[in-house]
């Protein structure tokens, strides 16, 4: 090492023809490179397992934020959410048996493309609001307590503008929102948004028949495209109608 020095020293000797009065440092680039090297493997290793660790609770956590619950008290109406019939449809005959509510709402869906030209052809094809109607009767839904949106939705948005349409018509000051999990916060957040914060009480009741669970949605594509789906829906909304 003195020689190393040394020799620095007479290196500088030879071009200043002064004396060195500090330290030579060794050369910076040349170090910083080989730490950079030798702790680069070490480095991936730890992000490696840092990111094994916290990947589950990090995506259950985005799942769980788009599921909100609020148990439903008595109310004038029960609001059945367009899309997936099946498992909101269920649901929301569990709500009205449980005598929560007196009539229940089922919106009528935006009709599929091709629809009317299958009409004029002579062919019936049910409408969701159709199925909906089959599976309330087979559940013992009385049809009297059923009412069928005459206007199409095209959107939660939309949908939300006909409910209050129909609340303030009929004075119906407390509802029960039926949809799927991963819907239910946007649909809180849309039917707050238009029926205001003191003119009406919400209740979002969440479809337990829904195969989707927040802990494992990364496990199937149908339900990963739904979360992505959602928070695209949620910043689109926070852009253009909650800002």
């Amino acid at each position: 090492m003195a020689d190393y020095q040394e020799s620095k020293y007479k290196q500088e000797d030879e071009k200043t023809g002064l004396p060195r009065t500090g330290p030579i440092e060794p050369d910076s680039s040349k170090v910083s490179r080989a730490n950079v090297i030798k702790w680069l493997p070490i480095l991936i290793i730890l992000i490696y397992f840092g990111l094994s660790y916290f990947r589950i609770p990090v995506l259950t956590a985005i799942g769980q934020y788009l599921v909100v619950s609020y148990p439903p008290e008595k109310s004038d109406l029960i609001v059945c959410l367009g899309g997936n019939s099946v498992e909101r449809g269920l649901a929301t005959a569990d709500v009205y048996k449980m005598g929560l509510a007196p009539k229940i709402y089922i919106v009528r869906e935006e009709l599929p493309d091709g629809y009317r030209e299958l009409k004029q052809r002579g062919i019936q094809y049910p409408e969701s609001i159709d199925l909906l109607g089959m599976i309330f009767k087979g559940l013992g839904v009385p049809e009297e307590a059923v009412i069928k949106g005459e206007v199409q939705s095209k959107s939660t948005w939309e949908e939300a503008e006909l409910v209050k349409a129909l609340a303030e018509r009929m004075n119906y000051r407390s509802i029960i929102l039926i949809t799927s999990p991963a819907h239910t916060r946007r649909t809180y957040l849309t039917f707050r948004k238009i029926l205001g914060e003191k003119d009406s009480r919400l209740f979002v009741v969440p479809s337990p028949y829904s195969e989707f669970k927040p802990d494992t949605w990364w496990q199937s594509r149908r339900h990963a495209r739904e979360v992505l789906l959602e928070y695209q829906k949620l910043l689109h909304y926070a852009l253009k109608s909650f800002g």
